[in-house]
């Protein structure tokens, strides 16, 4: 039994006979560090409780405690101090599932550098803006695949000169991170000034645009502390037990199920390093490690129920999560007959935690995302400003009263005030999410306010892909939309006007897909590509991705 519950220092609460929350509220000091108040304080008073494990489906497996988790990081942060790594400087981690992530991440809070994750389906395009905007000093990537010969790219591109350590592997130009650890002096923690805390930058993602490149999701050292709620309300993680979330490193679900709520909770990391997910595969993991929570995207429960469930031993999970995108209501009940298991729905965004959820002991509504979070003052805005009625749709937006911020939100985009000011004004910050609320209080899905395009739980900016897409010879003009799929949802769909001089036809659909698959992240390539003569425009000539959305919709009915 975990014997120190440090969540408790974060955490107020007030629970019923049954243990069923009546309220609760999350702080953090002004001094609040994750790497020193939580890894290494686990460390100190429960020394041997494991923190990590993981493996892959080559056969290799490991188990990490508090205490190594702790000694890794020190060597980490040693080695990043000894090559010039400083507080504020940006530091780009592209590291997959592999257990490298966790130290290095660690490290750098420790001494106040701004992690960048990434996702290692990444491409020189994608990685010279990154490298660029982020104004990124050093790297620490995985050397399977291509990715760092991509980023080499980048960086010769952008004549940069990065510090770069690789790992599963060796290449000239790159250092060794696992060797350099284990040479690394002994790390002194740093004092005064050059100490993180909570008010300090800690952690940049990009996530989409719509209309613009990516933008910069800062969030500060208080950020993980809001992920109790997450851990504890939603996960129901067993500080005894283990829990997976299927998210790679690169993405910020994954510090929602990997990292923050979850070793605040004392809780055990379950890391399953697979590069092709198999249903079949995971499943066996499911079963082989025993895993007790369990939270991936409705993608992933797809395919999952469409295999024999009855076949493998899950008896040791007990709670089930799912978002990313929108749930069918017949995902929620075929699993539930296979497996007893409510799937329980959340909503949040790269710039917050859960605003919306359906957390463990609240009734579950099929399809619907849940009740506000008591974390964030949760509204649905129309059109015109005011407050939605019941079942009418209206925006997401987290009331913010000027001077204020609750924890868990992001503090905005780095070095880009004008869109920060674009989504957070006049007292609210606005999610570009729609949604329906019932009588009963609970949150229906209904869509995005811009042309977002969430698909398999990752979120594809249109302005990207076109950009890429245009670039095609072949291409005079592009619009990208998202498009029913009978399996993941939402796909990514490519309408296509020919240049002159280029035929219709499945060769060059296909062409048109590999050449944006090898310029881009593979995620956002399209998987439907439809030729048309025309676009369909608005009276000023901007093109009408609604209509096309809907016809969409309707051939997917037909």
């Amino acid at each position: 039994m975990l014997t120190t519950p440090v969540h408790l220092r974060y955490l107020d609460e007030e629970l019923d006979g049954e243990g069923v929350p009546l309220r609760y509220s999350v702080h953090c000091p002004p001094s609040f560090n994750f790497a020193y108040d939580v890894v290494d304080e686990l460390a100190a008073t429960d020394p041997d409780r494991p923190a990590l494990r993981w493996c892959n489906d080559d056969g290799e497996q490991a188990t990490y405690t508090f205490a190594q988790v702790k000694e890794r990081s020190d060597a980490a942060a040693a080695w990043f101090t000894q090559v010039g790594v400083r507080k504020g400087d940006r530091v780009l981690l592209v590291l997959k599932r592999h257990a490298q992530f966790w130290w290095a991440i660690v490290a750098l809070h420790k001494i106040g550098a701004v992690a960048v994750p990434a996702t290692n389906q990444l491409k020189a395009y994608d990685l010279v803006f990154r490298l660029r905007e982020a104004r990124v000093t050093a790297v620490v990537c995985t050397l399977e695949g291509e990715v760092a010969e991509q980023l080499e790219r980048a960086e010769e591109e952008l004549g940069a000169t990065l510090v770069k350590a690789g790992v599963r592997g060796r290449r000239e130009g790159w250092v060794d991170f696992d060797a350099a650890l284990d040479a690394a002096p002994p790390f002194v923690r740093p004092t005064g000034p050059d100490l993180p805390v909570a008010a300090d930058p800690m952690l940049l993602y990009f996530t989409s645009g719509t209309t613009a490149e990516p933008k910069m999701v800062l969030h500060d050292f208080s950020y993980p502390v809001a992920h109790i709620p997450t851990a504890k309300y939603w996960h129901k993680v067993d500080p005894d037990g283990l829990h997976l979330t299927l998210s790679e490193t690169g993405w910020a679900k994954s510090v929602w199920g990997k990292l923050y709520g979850q070793w605040l909770m004392g809780c055990c990391i379950d890391v399953y390093d697979f590069d092709r997910f198999d249903p079949v595969r995971l499943l066996r993991h499911l079963e082989e490690a025993r895993v007790t929570t369990f939270c991936a995207a409705p993608t992933v429960y797809r395919f999952l129920i469409a295999e024999d469930l009855g076949a493998y031993d899950l008896s040791a999970l007990q709670h089930a999560t799912i978002a990313g995108e929108a749930m069918n209501p017949v995902v929620y009940e075929t699993f539930k007959e296979l497996t007893g298991l409510e799937i329980k729905e959340g909503y949040g965004q790269t710039e917050m935690t859960l605003s919306v959820v359906t957390n463990w002991w609240q009734p579950t509504k099929p399809g619907s995302m849940g009740q506000p979070s008591p974390a964030y003052d949760v509204v649905l805005l129309t059109e015109d400003g005011q407050e939605a009625g019941v079942d009418e749709d209206g925006e997401i937006c987290l009331r913010v009263p000027e001077g204020t911020r609750p924890l868990g939100l992001f503090t905005g985009y780095a070095d880009d005030e004008a869109t920060t000011r674009s989504v957070w004004h006049d007292g609210y910050y606005h999610s570009h999410d729609l949604a329906r609320r019932d009588a009963d209080g609970y949150f229906w899905y209904v869509g995005r306010t811009d042309d977002m395009i969430k698909t398999s739980g990752y979120r594809v900016g249109p302005f990207e892909v076109e950009s890429v897409v245009m670039a095609h010879p072949a291409v005079k003009e592009c619009a990208i939309t998202g498009a029913p799929h009978p399996v993941r949802g939402i796909v990514v769909k490519a309408t296509v006007v020919l240049a002159p001089g280029y035929v219709a036809a499945d060769e060059l659909a296909k062409d048109i897909q590999d050449f944006v698959k090898s310029r881009t992240a593979p995620y956002k390539y399209p998987r439907i590509v439809e030729f048309v003569e025309a676009m369909p425009v608005t009276i000023s000539g901007k093109i009408r991705r609604v209509q096309i959305r809907q016809d969409s919709a309707r051939a997917t009915e037909v």
